[in-house]
């Protein structure tokens, strides 16, 4: 019997074990960098690990340091959660070695079916050796791990070399593992998968179908159990494959068998030998704990014959801190609170007052909702969405929303290209029009600006705030009465609550303050000072960090005085495992350069001045 397991992750899969884990009496052990010193996962496990440095190379990719510490800890069993090495089969063979369990499948399935390209050999599908023109468009993808890390879409050729490059660079920082690959990309496919469960006795549950199509960089977004609309053959092909995909390597253990279904076919993408960040919706609807099933299948256990029914639907939303209005660039910060309402599942790594950093994934929490039917579920998670408490950096709470109510998702007819038609209107900017009003009221209670009451009318007060990339000026006045404004009755007002009445219909509005962020329900505002401080000027062609992140690379060649074009790529920024480009704003001669590799950057700052050159029209007229 399994008495103490360490967690090769962080953040919420970490959490999440040792949540089953004290369930079943075993002790946990974390794992942390220092950058995660005083993380969630760092704290709730009985005993914590010190792994220093910061990034990722220096911390939980080193499965030396890993192994020592599951031995220096006392723990007689390794769980590698997702990321990271949990399908690195020498990570798996090396807790072998030392005489632990590990809590999954053998390194030789892992060998066999973690690297995509030797998965796809086994499955008799060939990634292309050659590209062509004809070809196109393809997709570079990495033949380790997952989370759309080291994947380009191409499609002209001319940008096969450049997307080569940038997808080796990305899959070696995330998994230690530069190892690409280049396969057709299928437009408007739908991303569905099988979630199997095997153990070591002969036994290959097929545990229904997941639906994985809304996607942004190839990373999910929103997830589904089971599949929608999947005809009843098509299911059992689905089934069929996956059960064969296990056998063939004798899988043990939790897996998922990826596949891009179009008209009707099924491709086979890859299996992915770990546990899946959407495993929630699966357990929902078949009433399982997957990660106790996995430690039973460790410690010898065999499955019953056959998985419970299947009851219900099941969605995951990934609440991320990103903006997708603005190429979904990570936000960092301090998170004050996370709350969601009763009813539907909150998965995180995250307390509140905790601070979302640069080194990692973005993703804070993933909140599940399961009902009678998939109506009920949709409607039941858009509902919890839009009631949580988020208040923090920007998030991705508002296109999750938009999303789940988008007549094409509602239906059932989304796939993978579902952002790349409708992000423009999911993330048009909005804001609750009432709630700079409730922000001023809500900060103003119990003010007077006399020191106190008198017979003379108050002058009207005025308060500006930043809602929605927007200025709102709101007024209100002090009254013997009270608080007042025009347009509305102000039924009640202190600093968290504020009630309104306005054309008949009252509304309460929640408020809550950290310094000049302020959030009123689900609406996000900055107050803006009485006198603005005069804005930093630039020069024309100045190129600024658009999030927090480090300089990993610079343009070859690239130095004060180098000619560039518009469009071409200069620095590269990673920021939580993603590699964003930094490219010149017009032609001309790079005039200053700011940064070199490995330094870090906060959002604004300034990496590089291109001055643009004159065209011939203009150096004749």
């Amino acid at each position: 019997m399994i008495s103490t397991v360490l967690v090769a992750g962080r953040g919420e899969i970490a959490c999440r074990i040792f949540r089953t884990c004290g369930e079943l009496g075993i002790r946990t052990v974390a794992v942390h960098s220092d950058a995660d010193e005083d993380a969630l996962h760092a704290r709730v496990a009985d005993t914590a690990v010190r792994l220093p440095g910061a990034a990722p190379a220096e911390t939980y990719l080193r499965g030396e340091l890993v192994v020592k510490a599951a031995v220096a800890a006392g723990a007689d069993a390794v769980h590698p959660g997702y990321g990271f090495l949990s399908e690195n089969a020498g990570f798996a063979r090396a807790v072998l070695d030392a005489g632990l369990v590990w809590i999954g499948p053998s390194p030789q399935a892992i060998e066999a079916m973690a690297s995509k390209t030797r998965a796809k050999e086994l499955m008799g599908v060939a990634p292309l050796a050659e590209v062509t023109e004809a070809d196109l468009p393809v997709l570079v993808k990495a033949a380790a791990g997952g989370g759309g890390r080291g994947m380009r879409i191409v499609r002209r050729i001319e940008e096969l070399d450049g997307a080569l490059e940038a997808a080796r660079a990305e899959a070696a920082s995330a998994f230690g593992d530069g190892e690409v690959f280049v396969e057709p990309y299928v437009e408007r496919g739908r991303h569905v998968e099988v979630q199997i469960l095997a153990d070591a006795h002969g036994t290959v549950w097929p545990l229904g179908t997941r639906d994985c199509s809304l996607q942004r960089r190839h990373q999910k977004v929103v997830e589904e159990a089971p599949a929608p609309g999947l005809e009843s053959e098509l299911i059992d092909e689905l089934y069929a494959m996956a059960v064969r995909a296990a056998r063939a390597v004798d899988y043990v253990g939790a897996g998922t068998v990826e596949f891009l279904v179009a008209d009707g076919t099924p491709h086979f993408l890859e299996m992915n030998t770990r546990l899946q960040v959407e495993h929630p919706v699966t357990e929902a609807v078949f009433g399982l704990d997957l990660v106790a099933e996995q430690i039973r299948i460790a410690e010898g256990h065999p499955l019953p014959s056959g998985p419970p029914p299947a009851r219900g639907h099941a969605i995951e939303a990934r609440l991320y801190a990103e903006d997708p209005a603005c190429d979904w660039a990570p936000q960092t910060g301090v998170l004050h609170r996370l709350a969601v309402p009763s009813g539907v599942r909150l998965d995180t790594g995250y307390a509140d007052g905790d601070s979302i950093g640069v080194h990692y994934d973005p993703m804070l929490a993933k909140v599940v909702a399961h009902a009678p039917t998939r109506a009920e579920a949709v409607r039941r998670l858009a509902g919890a969405l839009e009631a949580a408490a988020i208040h923090g950096p920007v998030t991705n709470r508002d296109l999750l929303v938009r999303s789940l109510r988008h007549e094409e998702f509602q239906a059932a007819r989304m796939d993978t290209g579902f952002y790349d038609r409708h992000l423009a209107d999911l993330t048009t900017p909005a804001g609750d029009p009432y709630a700079p009003l409730a922000a001023a009221l809500a900060d103003a209670h119990g003010r007077s600006r006399f020191g106190g009451w008198r017979n003379l009318p108050s002058q009207p007060q005025t308060k500006r705030y930043l809602m929605a990339g927007e200025e709102h000026e709101v007024h209100y006045r002090h009254t013997r009465e009270g608080l007042a404004a025009d347009g509305v009755r102000v039924v009640h007002a202190d600093p968290r609550r504020v009630v309104l009445e306005a054309d008949g219909l009252r509304r309460t509005f929640e408020v809550a303050r950290y310094g000049d962020q302020v959030h009123v329900n689900s609406t996000s505002l900055t107050a803006l000072p009485r006198f603005p401080a005069p804005a930093v000027q630039h020069a024309p062609g100045s190129l600024l960090a658009p999030m927090p992140g480090t300089v990993v690379r610079i343009a070859e060649h690239l130095a004060e005085g180098a000619a560039v074009r518009a469009g071409e790529p200069l620095i590269w920024l990673e920021a939580m495992k993603m590699q964003h480009r930094i490219t010149a704003p017009v032609t001309g001669l790079l005039s200053a350069l700011h940064v070199t590799p490995g330094r870090q950057v906060e959002p604004g700052t300034l990496l590089a001045v291109v001055q643009e050159t004159p065209s011939q029209e203009q150096g004749a007229s």
